[in-house]
């Protein structure tokens, strides 16, 4: 079974190479970010002709996160659980059970300018997702937390780490941030499947030809609990879905990550609840 992960930059810009990733890749779920949607936007029945139910939680023009899965689309819960109704914030977070897996898709705030106000909403999104996982999830049980991170976890991570003195995404705050989130009980499994190597890269600039001089940053995870981590076959990068290839469209500027797993839980007792009870 697939699992898979990408920021595709703008879904209305971007459906036409998502469908046909879609149909070689054979994801059986996809978690998508950056949608740049509101939900009554959102292309559900391109997915639905697809094969794949969907869930999408977005305001239009920013932010905005989606999974679509074949394998079922249950308890769909949009934003953290704890969340005021009347000032919900970004639409940044989106949880849904897919298969007796609880799938979250997220986007993490970029931060700008260590030490802005935005950086500090950075961190303490990062800490409030660590605070959802413990509210609504078990480690014990089939979970993935899957998205863009806006943090690349080591120096080996980005192409030149003499090129970020100072800059947000590498910053010692923000990794620890993420590493609390990670210590929660949590994989990233594509490191795991390429422990000696800088990159995989998912995220390169537009400018200055970086694809291809290989400038890159690895910002986007697949985040996966304990005993699902186990399952997982392999896990790499798509670099060819950000070539520009045949389509007239152009690529996002992110590559989908994509995780091969030897089974797929049927219901949350197959490894344990994925998420607790009224979570």
């Amino acid at each position: 079974m697939r699992l898979a992960t990408w920021n595709v930059n703008s879904l209305k810009a971007r459906l036409a190479r998502v469908e046909a990733w879609l149909a070689t890749a054979q994801p059986d779920v996809l978690c998508l970010q950056e949608t740049k949607l509101a939900d009554e936007a959102f292309p559900g029945e391109v997915f639905e002709s697809l094969g794949y139910a969907s869930a999408h939680h977005g305001t239009g023009r920013w932010n905005g996160v989606a999974i679509v899965s074949r394998v079922g689309l249950d308890d769909v819960c949009a934003g953290f659980h704890d969340d005021d109704p009347s000032s919900p914030g970004e639409p940044r977070l989106l949880a849904a059970t897919c298969g007796g897996v609880r799938v979250l898709s997220v986007y993490v705030p970029n931060g700008r300018l260590v030490g802005s106000q935005f950086y500090e909403a950075k961190l303490d999104w990062l800490a409030r997702l660590r605070a959802e996982l413990e509210a609504t999830c078990d480690p014990n049980g089939a979970v993935a937390v899957c998205g863009d991170f806006n943090v690349a976890p080591e120096d080996r991570d980005v192409w030149d780490i003499g090129r970020f003195a100072g800059a947000t995404h590498v910053s010692e705050a923000e990794r620890a941030a993420l590493a609390r989130v990670v210590d929660w009980g949590l994989r990233d499994v594509v490191r795991d499947h390429a422990p000696g190597e800088a990159g995989p890269f998912t995220w390169w600039d537009y400018r200055g030809g970086a694809f291809h001089k290989g400038e890159g940053m690895r910002i986007d995870l697949a985040l996966l609990s304990d005993p699902l981590a186990a399952l997982v076959q392999r896990a790499f990068v798509d670099r060819d879905a950000r070539k520009k290839g045949a389509l007239s469209e152009p690529p996002s500027d992110h590559a989908p990550v994509v995780v091969d797993l030897a089974a797929w839980p049927s219901s949350p007792e197959a490894l344990g609840r994925g998420a607790r009870a009224g979570g």
